[in-house]
């Protein structure tokens, strides 16, 4: 997701929900250092903040805490069927974030016994990965695409290994093989329509998604093996093959780029913060502690478009209007001060928001799965290149423009080149 316009403060559009001073939710600022930014509007606006998404589209960020866990904790007050949403009458229908928006047969968008049934059918499905076959796959992966840049000395990380390397996984889990050129496409197909780039078609690459996991349904179907989209319909729910198949796009797209941003945020914090400089190749400890402090601090889905309100209600002093939007502030609920009083905010626990709350969190145990991929991708990485550094100031990277995922452009690096 991109951004355009200015981070200054606008006035509300016609039926906003904020009073004037809603500020909008783009520009450099947020770009490059959200957290400055959330610290400012929770001082200006409190723990639900009026913010204007694109097209000055209003909605609610919710960026205490208490708050987030409050609203995700009541699906019977703030619902995730997005057709409630009271703005339609304004949205374009080229408007940026409307595929994130717009109502789809997936689980995404299914509430109350619906959500149970298919949320039941993928954590069943999910539970079936044995997570050290996981991991050794995963090797597996990290030393091919290893092994495809150590010979020159330097590599790019985010295109040439952490995006690579969650996406192959996820296919494989799926019942793919992870290499191939039939894998290739659906990996590049994938990234396009996830995080296109200037000159790439999201909705072409989305369709030619849809179809192949169609083709891998019916073929499943057909000749079923350990796998996830096998398990899924095996399932005695019983759903149908699009209902299979647009949950099968959710799990790979919650299982790719969060993951790849996890694995480069991971890197960064390793090769820039002099915390870990001493005890990181061979420290499984450092490199856990780097993964945990990620979620807190650098977490890669910053915040979450969004949930609707069911009826009139009140949160954080706010006035919710029945159809309002509230996107859910992840990252400012993270550091949020209250609990963090003392403005340090340790890594320590796993009490983060990262993954979500309640019944719309990340179904388990696709964190666990998440983590074996990341752990795996780092460790793999410094134990096959031990003196990685990075290949530029760490002043120099920079951040992907968005307000949704928190993600690197690019991460150089160089090492002594390994000889196959």
């Amino acid at each position: 997701m991109t951004d355009t316009g200015s981070s200054s403060p606008g006035a509300a559009a016609p039926g906003c929900p904020a009073h004037a001073g809603a500020v909008r939710l783009s520009g450099l600022e947020y770009q490059q250092t959200p957290s400055q930014l959330y610290r400012t509007l929770r001082r200006e606006h409190g723990a639900v903040a009026p913010v204007l998404l694109d097209g000055d589209v209003p909605a609610w960020l919710v960026l205490g805490y208490s708050e987030v866990g409050y609203v995700t904790a009541h699906d019977e007050l703030f619902a995730r069927d997005s057709r409630r949403w009271n703005q339609w009458e304004n949205i374009p229908a080229d408007w940026p974030l409307l595929p994130f928006v717009g109502y789809q047969p997936s689980v995404l968008f299914t509430e109350g016994e619906e959500h149970r049934r298919r949320a039941g059918v993928i954590t069943q499905a999910l539970e079936g990965v044995d997570q050290f076959e996981l991991g050794r796959e995963c090797e597996q992966i990290a030393h091919e695409l290893i092994a495809s840049f150590a010979g020159s000395g330097q590599a790019e990380l985010m295109s040439a290994y952490a995006h690579a390397l969650p996406m192959r996984a996820a296919v494989q889990m799926c019942g793919m093989p992870h290499s191939g050129t039939d894998t290739e496409q659906l990996v590049d197909d994938l990234r396009i329509s996830l995080d296109a780039a200037e000159g790439d078609d999201p909705v072409a690459a989305y369709g030619r998604v849809g179809a192949r996991f169609q083709q891998l349904v019916k073929e499943k179907r057909e000749k079923p093996g350990p796998d996830v989209t096998s398990r899924m319909l095996q399932h005695p729910a019983g759903l149908t093959d699009e209902e299979i198949v647009q949950d099968l796009i959710s799990i790979v797209a919650a299982a790719q780029q969060p993951t790849a941003n996890w694995i480069c945020n991971t890197l960064r914090l390793l090769l820039t913060d002099e915390r870990f400089a001493l005890n990181v190749s061979g420290g499984r400890l450092s490199v856990g502690e780097a993964l945990n402090e990620v979620l807190w601090l650098d977490t890669p889905t910053q915040n979450f478009i969004g949930r609707w309100a069911v009826r009139d209600t009140q949160l954080g002093g706010r006035q919710i209007k029945a159809g309002d939007c509230l996107v859910l502030g992840l990252a400012a609920a993270n550091t949020d001060p209250q609990i963090w009083p003392e403005g340090h905010v340790g890594a320590e626990n796993a009490a983060h928001l990262s993954f979500s709350n309640g019944e719309h969190r990340c179904p388990y145990p696709a964190p666990l799965l998440a983590d074996v991929i990341a752990r795996t991708a780092v460790e793999a990485l410094l134990e096959r290149l031990p003196d990685v550094v990075l290949a530029a100031e760490p002043q120099e990277l920079t951040w992907r423009p968005s307000i949704w995922m928190r993600g690197l452009t690019s991460l150089p690096v160089q090492f002594t080149p390994v000889v196959q």
